[in-house]
C-alpha cells in the first residue's frame, strides 16, 4: 500500500469491512465498495483540479477494499478446496489487467476517456454482484476469528503475514526500482529499463497462467519452497550482472519464479482462518500497516550505500520463504 493519504484511509477502513463481511454484510459491502469504486473512477475521469483528483483516489483505495479484497474473499468461501487455483486465476485476470491496460493509452486513447470506460464497466459488475450469493455468514470454524486482535496472535496467520509482506521485497518493491537501477548502475536508456520491466510482467503473467495448471499436480508449498530456491540464484545472478542482456535474462527468470508466491501465501492466509476470508483480509490490510516500511527502508539504505547495493536486501524474500515455508 503507498504510503500517501488514500493509502491511510484505506488502512483504517478496510479493517472493519472485512471483520463485517464475515458477519452477513458482505453482499452490500461489495455493492457499496462497487459503487463507490465506480464513483471515484468518474470523479477521476472528469477531475478539473489536483484536490479533486486527490479526493478521487481517497475514494478509491478503501472503495476498492470493499469492492475488490472482498469479492476475493468471497470467491476462497464460497469452494474453499480451490482456493489455491481460484487464487492463481485470479491473479492471472490481474495480469492481463496490468498488461493490457496501458495499452489504452499507449494507442492514443485519451486517459480520461479509459478511466470514463472503467467507470461504466465497474457499474455493470456492481449490478451483477449485488444480484449473487456472496456468503460470509460467519460459518467459520475457527473460534479464535471472532475478533480481529485474536486473529492476529494465531501462529499460522502470523506466519503467512510475515512471509507475504516479505516476499514484496522480490516482487513489489524490487520491480518498483528496477528501472531506476538498470538506468543508475549500467546507464541502460529509459526504453531499455522499461523493456526490462515489461520482461518481468511478462515473465509474471506466464508463470500465473502456468500455475493454474500446475497446482492440479503439485502441492503448493513444495512449488513454494522450490520457486524461492530458484528466484535467490537469479536475484543474486541479477544483482551481479555486468551488462544490461544478462540482467533482463536474470529479470524474467526472477519474474517467472516469483509469480507463485502471492496466490499460494495469500490463499495459505485464508486457510488458516476458515470460513472467515473477510477476516484474513482485515489482518492482511493490517500487516500492510508494517510492510509500507519496506520500501522506505530499502530507500534509505540505497540512499546511503547506493541503489545498486541497497538491491541486495531484496534477497530476504526467497530467503524467507524457504526458512519459513513449513514442510509438513
Amino acid at each position: 500500500m503507498a504510503l500517501s493519504l488514500p493509502g491511510l484511509v484505506s488502512l483504517f477502513v478496510e479493517p472493519p469491512l472485512g471483520v463485517l463481511s464475515d458477519r452477513g454484510w458482505r453482499r452490500r459491502i461489495v455493492a457499496g465498495g462497487g459503487l463507490a469504486f465506480t464513483a471515484g473512477l468518474a470523479l477521476l475521469a472528469a477531475s478539473p483540479t489536483f484536490v479533486v483528483l486527490l479526493l478521487a483516489l481517497g475514494i478509491l483505495y478503501p472503495a476498492s477494499g470493499a469492492f475488490v479484497s472482498i469479492s476475493q474473499a468471497a470467491l476462497v468461501d464460497l469452494d474453499p478446496g480451490r482456493g489455491g487455483h481460484n487464487l492463481a486465476v485470479w491473479t492471472v485476470a490481474g495480469s492481463v489487467g496490468a498488461a493490457v491496460g496501458p495499452l489504452f493509452v499507449a494507442a492514443g486513447l485519451p486517459w480520461r476517456g479509459v478511466f470514463a470506460g472503467y467507470a461504466a464497466v465497474a457499474a455493470l459488475l456492481t449490478l451483477a454482484v449485488s444480484r449473487q450469493d456472496l456468503g460470509g455468514a460467519g460459518s467459520g470454524s475457527d473460534p479464535a476469528a471472532d475478533g480481529l486482535r485474536a486473529a492476529l496472535r494465531l501462529p499460522g496467520v502470523i506466519r503467512w503475514l510475515v512471509l507475504l509482506e516479505l516476499e514484496s521485497l522480490g516482487t513489489d518493491v524490487l520491480f518498483g526500482f528496477l528501472a531506476l537501477d538498470l538506468v543508475d548502475t549500467v546507464h541502460a536508456s529509459a526504453q531499455v529499463a522499461a523493456l526490462c520491466v515489461a520482461v518481468c510482467t511478462g515473465a509474471g503473467l506466464v508463470g500465473n497462467v502456468a500455475l493454474v495448471r500446475a497446482l492440479r499436480f503439485v502441492d503448493p508449498l513444495r512449488l513454494l519452497r522450490a520457486s524461492a530456491a530458484v528466484a535467490a540464484p537469479c536475484l543474486i545472478g541479477f544483482q551481479l550482472a555486468p551488462g544490461v542482456p544478462a540482467k533482463l535474462l536474470f529479470a524474467g527468470a526472477l519474474g517467472l519464479a516469483s509469480s507463485c508466491w502471492y496466490p499460494i501465501s495469500q490463499a495459505r492466509l485464508y486457510a488458516a482462518l476458515p470460513g472467515t476470508s473477510g477476516m484474513a483480509t482485515a489482518v492482511a490490510t493490517c500487516a500492510s500497516a508494517v510492510g509500507i516500511g519496506l520500501p522506505l527502508l530499502l530507500g534509505a539504505v540505497a540512499g546511503a550505500v547506493g541503489l545498486g547495493d541497497g538491491l541486495w536486501l531484496c534477497v530476504a524474500a526467497p530467503l524467507a520463504l524457504l526458512l519459513g515455508v513449513p514442510r509438513g
